[in-house]
């Protein structure tokens, strides 16, 4: 018994952990409108690598004929019928219809004591390929291609000849290309493997799940689970938590419900979760960078008036040396602010906390009192190009003080403030 509850103890987080996955902190949904978008890129990359293609020398003897065709390049492609398509669960497909290929090599001819040397131009007819991607995560959170299924034949193989012994071409030629479309039709899918579960998966692998955002945060961005490909669309997952540079391992856990991406209209789709917002805001506040101090210049001339108006009992009792020192405002938020979306709208809500000093110079500050102050800020989000960019603007702001000898001050500043600082 005592065993049996030890195996259950150690499988239990197991158990926990895949009932209960991690809600992603952002989805990208792309669509078949943003997949065709894309299909330009993807057919020059397979134009790339079918051009780079090795095609071995064909040597051999037929009766008193020894022949050697060598050098063969690739000149042309024509790739025009194609389609690029989602394939559920989690595959891409690339489908190409009626491509030609054309060639050059070299060849020469020895029949009895005739020997003959020259370039054959030829061309495989009726190309079809069709290859499946099937795409995943890897352990790091990487997008890759998993595996990649190929298939690949060609119609008909067409060669030009000339020289001396163009009659001779003509009587093998049917040999020559049929040896030319086995040589061809070998290499295309080796090519396009190697495209894609080499080339593709090392770009792939150099792509950061974690960076920088600015001097004080960064974001990860990684995949939490395979790409969910559905006929019409394709949906990734990704952790979208923010970090601090100087605390990266404190995050805050995700408690944001699931996104949900219905529409099919446009070509990319971004749903953004109040975690997203939420875990940068706690980012922020963890680097210590949420805090606005008011001194020298910065102070308007109507806030140090009102403040030395309101304090002017506790400043009659000091030093004139210390009481005539510059006014100082120090403004920390006190709690991570909350980022709320709901269908009406969406706000941030902050908390911070409002001291007044008095600095004088080569002396320590003179804390004269501490405020209490709740903001609610509208927020609207916007993508421009590859920004994401967030308008706040003003809905409640409110300065209040346990003293009641402070709540007139508390009201001026909060005109003063709300005036200076939060309008702008």
């Amino acid at each position: 018994m005592a065993q049996a509850m030890y195996l259950l103890l150690l499988t239990l987080p197991l158990v926990i952990s895949v009932s209960h996955p991690v809600n992603p902190g952002c989805r990208i949904r792309i669509t078949s409108k943003g997949l065709q978008f894309v299909k330009h890129e993807g057919l020059k990359f397979v134009e790339e690598e079918l051009e780079n293609i090795t095609i071995p020398d064909l040597t051999g003897n037929e009766g008193r004929f020894s022949y050697s065709i060598n050098n063969v390049r690739v000149t042309h492609l024509q790739l025009h019928f194609s389609e690029l398509l989602f394939q559920p669960h989690k595959q891409l497909v690339l489908d190409i219809n009626n491509a030609s290929i054309s060639l050059t090599f070299q060849r020469k001819l020895l029949y009895w004591l005739f020997y003959d040397v020259g370039m054959i131009n030829a061309s495989a007819e009726g190309v079809h390929i069709k290859t499946e991607l099937d795409l995943a995560r890897d352990p790091g959170g990487r997008l890759k291609i998993a595996n990649l299924s190929c298939e690949a034949s060609i119609n008909k193989m067409q060669a030009g000849f000339s020289g001396t012994l163009k009659k001779v071409y003509d009587f093998l030629g049917s040999f020559i290309t049929t040896g030319m479309r086995f040589l061809l039709n070998q290499q295309i899918c080796p090519a396009l493997r190697h495209a894609g579960l080499v080339l593709l998966n090392s770009l792939l692998n150099t792509v950061p799940v974690r960076n920088a955002v600015d001097d004080y945060i960064g974001i990860d961005y990684s995949l939490l689970s395979d790409p969910d490909v559905s006929e019409d669309s394709l949906d990734m997952d990704f952790k979208g938590m923010f970090f601090s540079l100087t605390e990266p391992n404190q995050t805050l856990p995700n408690l944001s419900p699931a996104l949900h991406i219905k529409q099919q209209e446009r070509m990319v789709y971004i749903a953004l979760s109040e975690y997203f917002f939420d875990s940068a805001l706690y980012a922020y506040y963890q680097s210590g960078v949420l805090s606005l101090d008011i001194a020298g210049e910065q102070m308007p001339k109507d806030l140090e008036v009102l403040l030395r108006t309101s304090y002017f009992g506790t400043l009659m009792l000091m030093d004139p040396s210390v009481s005539e020192s510059p006014m100082k405002l120090e403004l920390r938020v006190s709690t991570p602010p909350r980022f709320t979306i709901k269908p009406t709208g969406t706000s941030v809500t902050v908390n911070a906390i409002l001291n007044i000093y008095l600095d004088p110079p080569d002396q320590p500050l003179i804390q004269l009192s501490s405020m209490t102050m709740e903001s609610r800020l509208s927020a609207k989000v916007t993508l421009k190009k590859t920004t994401l960019q967030v308008q706040l603007d003003l809905k409640r702001f409110r300065i209040y003080s346990n003293k009641s000898a402070l709540e007139s001050l508390a009201r001026g500043l909060n005109e003063v403030l709300e005036f200076h600082y939060l309008k702008a």
